[in-house]
């Protein structure tokens, strides 16, 4: 099946142009591998930005809607370069195709799409979208004659078999900045914009989101779903649905939760490493990806067992962080730089990765966002000369900057006194009050709402 796409690859010139790969190998036989007929690819597809143009978008006809023709609801962008560029990962060209690519699957033309590919025929890598998040669903890998066809063939399965949910682990090494606060009112404007959202206690110590929504234990625990090695559990049964209804509206809303789980704390750390496997977790909250458009997780504030099993479950970490407190953000550097790679070296798929950090719930004058970002910056540069480790953590603190700009933006979620308040009437501050609403709306807009 794969034979001409191993032909076509041996055929190509060691640096050839981005001309000569995509007329010898893209066009008449990679974008056939995937499963693309001729009629269902657009080349120099007009993102909507400016006079921008991705090198194809790729979707399946359905019925009388010819792709090529109508150019609606593309599914997939490829940005395509020639050998004679370097695309290896953490390479100057690596680094700015990444880039040029994020940038034409968010622009407007491109809001259905949900796959990404970077290629020079010599590597290729896949990205997954969901609304605002885009991270990866490959390593950079490097293609040669032995492997095309397992590597396309992988990709191809990938872009057929879409999980709907994008999970997300609320998640800072430090305790005390709000995590179970974001995961609650996070999911309730989710729900509100008619995204349907699971949340996970998943920090049995605390339990803080089951108390502070005054849940009841399920019918199954969460520890019986980890130790069923063979589907006996019904997992529905692991659910309990959240309602709130609106009565001046007359309507109301529901997120599901699956609460904390009392025979998971009182296991000992070393047992709990023997009992499960680091992937358990994750293998669990899959049966329930295509079921919601949103899975959060509530991690522990540590790096034991439970918060490496959230970071190990999740496609993307959300980082809160205190900017009047150096501690919040040294160890949000420490997960970024340290933490989350060491999960991705496990998965082998470059993911989970990180969402840059946001300031959450302090008021914040002029003068205390200076001193703030005099830590950052210490904290980057500290980073970048770790002769060991070196590390750019500057799109994760200051994810606007550019030697242009220099913008040190952060996204903060103000102080509302209500949002803890709600905590003792078991209600998310965002369904009962209008400010709280706008914070939490905001944040969502901020990563993941397009």
């Amino acid at each position: 099946m794969y034979e001409t796409l191993v032909k076509a690859l041996r055929s190509l010139p060691s640096d050839a142009k981005e001309a000569i790969v995509n007329h010898s190998f893209i066009a008449p036989v990679f974008l056939k591998a995937l499963g693309f007929k001729p009629e269902e690819c657009f080349p120099q597809y007009p993102t909507g930005k400016g006079a921008d143009a991705v090198d194809y978008a790729l979707r399946h006809n359905t019925d009388d809607d010819i792709f090529l023709h109508t150019k609606s609801h593309p599914y997939i962008l490829l940005e395509l370069k020639g050998r004679d560029k370097d695309l290896s990962e953490g390479s100057a060209s690596y680094t700015s195709t990444v880039k040029q690519l994020k940038g034409y699957l968010l622009a407007p033309n491109c809001k259905t799409v949900q796959w990404g590919i970077i290629t020079n025929s010599d590597y290729i890598q896949l990205f997954k979208k969901h609304g605002k998040v885009i991270y990866p669903a490959s390593l950079c890998l490097k293609i040669t004659p032995d492997n095309v066809g397992a590597i396309v063939e992988d990709i191809k399965q990938k872009i057929e078999n879409i999980s709907r949910a994008l999970t997300v682990a609320i998640y800072n090494n430090k305790g005390g900045v709000g995590k179970t606060t974001t995961t609650v009112n996070l999911a309730a404007v989710l729900t509100l914009h008619g995204r349907k959202t699971l949340i996970v206690d998943f920090d049995p110590n605390q339990q803080d989101l089951t108390n502070s929504l005054g849940i009841k234990p399920a019918k199954e625990s969460l520890y019986s779903c980890l130790e069923d090695k063979n589907n006996r559990v019904n997992l529905n049964d692991l659910i309990n649905p959240y309602i709130f209804k609106f009565k001046n509206l007359n309507k109301e809303f529901k997120f599901d939760i699956i609460t904390a789980d009392d025979k998971l704390f009182e296991e000992r750390e070393d047992k709990l490493y023997q009992i499960f496997k680091l992937h358990r977790f994750r293998q669990v909250l899959n049966n329930f990806k295509n079921k919601y458009d949103y899975i959060l997780i509530d991690s522990c504030p540590n790096w034991r067992f439970f918060s490496q099993s959230a970071i190990y479950a999740c496609d993307v970490v959300l980082i809160p962080a205190k900017h009047n407190n150096i501690f919040s953000l040294k160890n949000a550097a420490v997960a970024i730089r340290k933490f989350i790679p060491e999960i991705q070296r496990i998965r082998k798929d470059g993911s989970p990765i990180a969402l840059p950090i946001f300031f959450n719930g302090e008021k914040i004058t002029e003068a205390q966002r200076i001193t703030a970002h005099y830590g950052i910056d210490s904290i980057i540069e500290q980073a970048r000369k770790d002769r060991d480790n070196k590390f750019d953590l500057l799109p994760y603190f200051y994810p606007r900057f550019t030697n242009a700009t220099k913008d040190r933006y952060i996204f903060d979620l103000p102080s509302y006194a209500h949002i803890a308040n709600t905590a003792f009437e078991r209600i998310p501050a965002a369904y009962k009050y209008k400010i709280a609403y706008d914070y939490y709306i905001n944040l969502a807009k901020e990563y993941f709402l397009q």
